[in-house]
């Protein structure tokens, strides 16, 4: 889940190391919540960009400026989040006052986390990716709200999947909704297919622009909110798996992160987040496509096999 943007490690270009290093030592305090810390570090951000003069297109603060994730601004996460699950989280999510964040975050380990397989699927030939995950940067992951996320996202996945879901072993094809900021080669498409892919040469992807989807079955994700959890610098994530054909929900993996005591200037480091102590599987990198194997068994394809996703 690394961030791409290049001023890797700086939280405010141009503010300078001195001043990064002394706000993060004067925001830190054993007595304020990760929300707190943060929202005071984004007042610090944003008053000393306004005290300097920008040289011309010089950037400041970038991390204060980004907003809150809505979670329900697509299409495809308004669908996630009216996805009735057998074991949907209790909207009392256990929190009790007094609770540090570390006990808040053992709780739910222990009372919420987990893997939950419903139904397995022998021989499956393609997957969809319902709700494509979009690509972020460094200010991203130090925002403790940026993310809807944090606990799933993953740069491999948000940049390339179909390298990862394409191959001999896995799947056959891996289908995508096209992009509304993409203008498609021919009228009525509304999905992209990846095939082909034999796992070396990446010459070998065919990528092909389709009106209807093959997929009988598909995966998607969602952030869990609730009053406590970012507050206390911790994000939850379901990834849900679906048969596409009655929405019947085969398997759903919970997971949650916990950020906020980083010695950096807002506190928060989404890529080095603490996960749960039984959360093997997310030390993982590619720990989406583990999962989804085991409820959507691939066919065992050789390497010579090229997709003709086109009849």
């Amino acid at each position: 889940m690394n961030g791409t943007k290049k001023h890797f490690g700086f939280l405010v270009v141009g503010l300078g190391v001195g001043l990064v290093a002394g706000c993060a030592a004067s925001v830190f305090s054993n007595e304020e919540t990760p929300g707190e810390r943060f929202r005071k570090a984004i007042k610090a951000i944003e008053a000393a960009c306004a005290k300097r003069k920008l040289a011309p297109n010089e950037v400041c603060g970038e991390v204060a400026k980004l907003k809150p994730a809505d979670p329900l601004a697509t299409e495809e996460g308004r669908f996630a989040h009216s996805i009735k699950i057998p074991n949907p989280v209790p909207e009392d999510s256990g929190y009790r006052p007094g609770m540090t964040p570390q006990e808040y975050f053992e709780h739910l380990c222990k009372t919420e986390a987990g893997e939950f397989i419903y139904r397995t699927v022998e021989n499956v030939e393609g997957l969809y990716m319902m709700r494509p995950r979009e690509r972020v940067f460094d200010d991203h992951m130090q925002h403790l709200y940026a993310l809807e996320d944090p606990y799933g996202h993953e740069d491999w996945e948000a940049k390339n999947p179909e390298n990862f879901y394409v191959r001999p072993g896995r799947y056959r094809f891996l289908e995508k909704p096209l992009s509304s900021s993409k203008n498609p080669m021919t009228a009525g498409v509304r999905f992209l297919r990846y095939a082909g892919y034999d796992g070396q040469d990446s010459k070998t992807m065919v990528v092909q622009e389709v009106p209807n989807r093959k997929s009988l079955y598909g995966y998607t994700w969602r952030g869990i909110t609730r009053p406590h959890d970012r507050e206390l610098g911790i994000a939850g994530g379901e990834l849900i798996v679906l048969d596409l054909q009655s929405n019947e929900v085969l398997a759903v993996r919970r997971g949650f992160m916990r950020s906020g005591g980083v010695r950096n200037l807002t506190g928060i480091w989404w890529p080095n987040g603490q996960v749960c102590r039984n959360d093997v599987g997310r030390t993982k990198l590619f720990f989406a496509v583990e999962f989804i194997s085991k409820v959507l068994k691939p066919q065992n394809l050789a390497s010579k096999e090229v997709d003709n996703a086109s009849k």
